[in-house]
């Protein structure tokens, strides 16, 4: 079986400032999914599934889905803020959904078979998914062997201000032994730094794996993920901002030795829209990417 690629399309993007999931910047209007999808498919996964929200759902089958049509099957899922287990109250005045370990949650009735997980607004390179998809096939039919992609610092940060990424703790086996966020990440001068929570500068280590939210999993992960959105939910459910992320739920597998899950070194360059001002670079990506051959001028 095929292993399925789930693609997080819930968020509005709000320093981008819009929809950035249905932006076109390739050089025929290609989004950036357009081309997580044509590299996906190239690696060899047989389904995609998007988790998105229901108000923008017309727009997004109309710009986005109907162009797969004949290349490959689509399903689509929906995050809302009162997608929640029964019994659960939620503060009133709550306006956004509960984080990308939630969005994952949506998932959970139409996957059936090994997957990965990424961000709709993120360009994750060829090359991270033939990796991610070899996992996924050595993981059929077995439990608890997860995979996240690592990426090297220095190929995801952004020229127009600094960047939050999640520090991958690695074991010599190259086993993630858990995952920190760090904040402000760019480069001052020759330094590459972080901000620290109290607003002070440290730097960050130049050979660090980070993680970009492209993850390997097999559908076990998704009892656990019921299992710990319930004991988050009766501490945070009242709350107005706490969310519930998938690093959450991966550090604590770990820390009780439920599951190993290895991190997968890519060469690949990330790249995206994390600002406004990144969307000119990111056009000109794609078009170079294009003129290389990487890419045909049409991808669907």
């Amino acid at each position: 079986m095929k292993p399925t690629l789930f693609i997080l399309a819930a968020g509005m993007g709000s320093r981008y400032g819009g929809l950035k999931q249905l932006d076109g910047l390739g050089p025929s209007g290609e989004t950036i999914m357009d081309y997580s999808v044509y590299d996906a498919l190239r690696a060899g996964f047989g389904k995609i599934v998007f988790v998105i929200r229901h108000d923008f759902e017309q727009e997004f089958r109309e710009k986005v889905i109907s162009k797969y049509e004949g290349h490959v099957p689509v399903e689509v899922v929906f995050q809302e803020i009162d997608a929640l287990p029964e019994g659960v109250s939620r503060d009133p005045e709550r306006t956004k959904p509960w984080g990308t370990g939630h969005a994952v949650l949506m998932g959970k009735e139409v996957i059936k078979e090994p997957f990965g997980v990424i961000n709709a607004d993120d360009y994750y390179g060829a090359d991270s998914f033939r990796i991610l998809a070899d996992f996924l096939r050595s993981v059929e039919g077995k439990k608890g062997e997860y995979c996240m992609v690592g990426f090297n610092i220095e190929n995801t940060l952004s020229e127009n201000g600094g960047v939050s990424r999640g520090f991958c703790q690695v074991s010599p086996e190259g086993f993630l032994t858990g995952v920190q966020e760090c904040h402000g990440i760019q480069r001052k001068g020759e330094e590459l730094i972080q901000v620290l929570p109290d607003g002070s500068e440290a730097p960050f280590p130049e050979d660090a794996s980070v993680s970009m939210n492209m993850w390997g999993f097999t559908p076990d992960f998704f009892d656990y993920s019921m299992e710990a959105f319930l004991a988050f939910l009766a501490e945070h459910s009242m709350e107005l901002k706490s969310e519930f992320y998938i690093p959450t739920v991966v550090n604590n597998l770990i820390k009780e030795g439920k599951i190993t899950l290895k991190v997968l070194p890519t060469p690949s360059k990330w790249f995206g829209v994390t600002f406004a001002a990144d969307r000119p670079a990111t056009v000109a990506m794609f078009r170079s990417l294009v003129d290389a051959g990487v890419y045909p001028e049409k991808l669907f």
